[in-house]
């Protein structure tokens, strides 16, 4: 035996002779191998893809990953993001222990030091000022992490705080906001069909990047290239010809900003015609007669000066999609993040309705999640409202629970009853991430105290008073309650800890807070907490919480979710299927999905409707000349927080200014050349890529850079530091509903550097 493992005998020698040291060798590296060499197979955490991968190990060493090709969404599909999992996982500059700044400077602690310092001062700042002079700001990976989206949830309530944030105000609040309004629930978003449509038209999308965003689509090429193949046709709207558009059979380069016009046109076209078919939702859908009156004056001609595409490209295309057998309209974060966001989200949706294909296969339709969906349950018709509350200093509107992150600066800049002195972020870079983001650096400097739950000491960490880190992806469970609810199919795949970690998984350490703000104190007993957290999970769902058995933290409140949800499952029955359980493809829901009032989809609720007057505006108001800018997705990029692995940097950077050959000509600009880039909000110094890919009047900067400040621990990303864009957003500049910031058709005047 060697190494306690039974090695069977060498056939070719005989027992009178001992092998040779080579053959020794061999067999001792193959029993080495049988004893450390491991594969497990997980779903990617960094993206919606929710991409299987199949992990090798030596011991807890990680060798390799490569796509899962057994995985029943993905297929073996891998992405870069995918690949750099091993990057990630063993980045020296990920924190391994609690921070706490003394005298300016971090010095690491032990967890019952860190939690002493917290308790030692957020307790007595909320005592004296009020729950709401407590900020909190949530990025997106806490959407990628189970313990912190589940458990996060018990901190917030329990801090009671109504200064709550996230990226949500940057990226996608208004498809939440009109959802809500059109169909009862924000998360009721319908997704396209991708697997079964033959015409599909894209607006400020680019998922061959993004692998889908608010679409949960591992594969987005294969899926998109299956609708060309199979005889259909994809239209791409852009100011860029992005990678997805290359691909399309059609892309028109619109005006930034603008879609809500485009999108207005096409629905005028269609009752202009008589091409509105509703089919099924004729029954079910309140407001056409409303919906028609408000969109007539929005003919082609009236908008295509304004959005750049001719009025009789508008007509086809709006023709186009009417005659379409399987057709869907889908917008993404070009459409979202700019000055009309949620009326081309409502939009979007509104064409899907009077196209007749909401809901059907081929179409835009409801997903329906294994665990966590609030519509899976027929009935809920409580509606949705907005504006609960709003902020102190610039009376803009809470929506889902939480302000606009473009006034966290202005609420702590602001002195006055309610003004925020302290400030929570959770996996978030706001200081990098968010409008005017000079100012709110500036802002966090004045903060009497600031907790981070981060894994970097990053632009925003950097000014946090404790900073609390986390495990690596790896070691810990995964489960995607949110991008289940929002995938191209029904499937559900659960991926237990890898790797073993030192570090507190991130719910404990929330649940640590919640004792903290709660009085408990910092010494609480986490299991105790864990349990009534369970127990209330069991009670709303009725369930007895006994029958999750042994389990604890969020493989209990799974568990509990799933025997809830609406297939008979349970996380045992997902542990015995590592590939992932596969549900089917996505089913007509309506009537069951909507939860509006009237339990009927309202295609003209008067909270969208009153923004429309400002978009009428818009026809007295043709292109003045302005250079707009736009952003740009990359696809070894998510955000800012993946700029610190070295597989995703590769190839210089790639964080320039691209502008049209015309526009360069124009300001004296050459390829390679820096340029001075100026909004009303800030400057920046960037090169110049000079490409026919973008529209003549914009130019296009990559989101998620601008890692050139000090005190930093972050040495890949400080080597490819880029510029920030969002220094030249402008936290005025906001879609009139939402609140949401404006990134995309940002007014910018740019000249040479020097």
């Amino acid at each position: 035996m060697l190494l306690g493992i039974p090695v069977k005998p060498f056939p070719s020698y005989r027992a009178a002779k001992p092998p040779p040291r080579q053959a020794y060798k061999r067999a001792h590296k193959q029993a080495h191998k049988e004893v450390t060499m491991s594969t497990a197979t997980v779903t990617c955490p960094l993206c919606e893809a929710t991409c299987g991968l199949q992990v090798s190990l030596d011991g807890h060493r990680i060798t390799s990953v490569r796509g899962d090709d057994k995985d029943v969404f993905s297929a073996g599909f891998i992405c870069p993001k995918g690949a750099s999992l091993k990057a990630l996982h063993e980045d020296p500059d990920r924190l391994q222990q609690p921070l706490v700044k003394r005298n300016g400077v971090f010095e690491p602690v032990t967890w019952d030091e860190a939690f002493a310092e917290i308790e030692r001062r957020l307790p007595p700042l909320i005592a004296e000022h009020g729950k709401n002079s407590v900020a909190v700001y949530a990025g997106n990976p806490t959407s990628h992490n189970l313990g912190a989206l589940l458990y996060g949830r018990v901190f917030y309530k329990a801090l009671g705080t109504q200064n709550m944030y996230t990226a949500g105000t940057v990226d996608q609040i208004p498809k939440h906001f009109s959802s809500g309004y059109l169909f009862g629930e924000p998360l009721t978003i319908p997704i396209p069909d991708l697997d079964r449509t033959n015409h599909l038209l894209l607006l400020g999308a680019n998922p061959l990047v993004s692998n889908g965003s608010l679409m949960t689509a591992p594969d987005a090429r294969g899926r998109l290239k299956g609708i060309r193949e199979r005889g259909g046709k994809i239209i791409v709207i852009d100011p860029r010809r992005t990678r997805t558009a290359e691909l399309a059979d059609e892309h028109h380069a619109i005006r930034p900003g603008t879609d809500a016009l485009l999108l207005a046109a096409m629905v005028a076209v269609l009752f202009d015609e008589g091409r509105v078919s509703l089919g099924r939702l004729a029954e079910h859908v309140n407001g056409l007669d409303d919906l028609r009156a408000c969109t007539a004056p929005f003919t082609p001609e009236a908008v295509s000066a304004n959005v750049g595409i001719a009025a009789d490209d508008i007509r086809r295309m709006a023709r186009e999609l009417a005659a379409a057998d399987r057709a869907a309209v889908y917008g993404r974060i070009g459409t979202t993040a700019q000055a009309f966001g949620t009326l081309a989200s409502w939009l979007v949706d509104v064409l899907n309705v009077l196209t007749g294909n909401l809901d059907r296969a081929g179409g835009a339709m409801f997903p329906l999640a294994a665990a966590g969906q609030t519509n899976a349950q027929p009935g809920r018709n409580r509606g949705f409202i907005h504006g609960r509350w709003r902020s102190r200093v610039r009376d803009l509107p809470e929506v889902m629970g939480e302000l606009p992150v473009a006034t966290l600066a202005d609420e702590i800049l602001t002195p006055g009853e309610g003004q925020v002195r302290a400030l929570v972020t959770i996996g978030g870079n706001p200081c990098l991430s968010t409008p005017n983001a000079d100012r709110l650096t500036e802002a966090v400097q004045q903060l009497d105290f600031m907790v981070s739950l981060d894994v970097y000491l990053n632009e925003t960490s950097r000014h946090a008073d404790v900073i609390l880190p986390g495990p690596p992806p790896l070691a810990r469970a995964h489960y995607d309650v949110v991008f289940y609810q929002l995938a191209v199919r029904n499937v559900a795949n659960w991926t237990p800890a890898v790797l073993e970690s030192d570090l507190p998984q991130e719910w404990q350490t929330l649940l640590r807070l919640v004792d903290v703000v709660t009085g408990q104190g910092a010494d609480a007993d986490v299991a105790t907490l864990d349990a009534f957290v369970a127990g209330e999970v069991a009670r709303r769902a009725g369930l007895d919480v006994a029958l999750a058995g042994d389990r604890t933290g969020p493989e209990r409140l799974l568990d509990l979710m799933l025997r809830a949800g609406p297939y008979d499952i349970t996380l045992a029955d997902l542990e015995a299927e590592p590939h992932g359980v596969d549900f089917g493809p996505l089913q007509p829901r309506i009537p069951d999905v909507l939860g509006t009032p009237s339990g009927r989809i309202e295609l003209a609720p008067d909270a969208i409707m009153a923004d429309l007057p400002r978009l009428t505006a818009e026809l007295e108001h043709p292109p003045n000349g302005q250079l707009l800018l736009i952003g740009r997705r990359q696809l070894s990029s998510n955000n800012s927080w993946m700029h610190n692995l070295a597989p995703l940097v590769r190839g210089g950077n790639r964080c320039t200014a691209q502008m049209h050959p015309a526009d360069a000509s124009r300001l004296g600009l050459v390829d390679g050349a820096l340029a001075v880039v100026r909004s009303r909000a800030g400057a920046v110094t960037v090169p110049v890529e000079i490409t026919d890919a973008v529209r003549l009047g914009v130019v296009s900067i990559p989101h998620g850079w601008g890692h050139d400040v000090a005190g930093t621990r972050t040495s890949v990303a400080s080597a490819h530091a880029g510029v920030n864009s969002n220094v030249l957003a402008d936290q005025l500049l906001l879609d009139g509903l939402s609140g949401t910031a404006v990134l995309n058709g940002i007014p910018i005047e740019v000249e040479p550097a020097g």
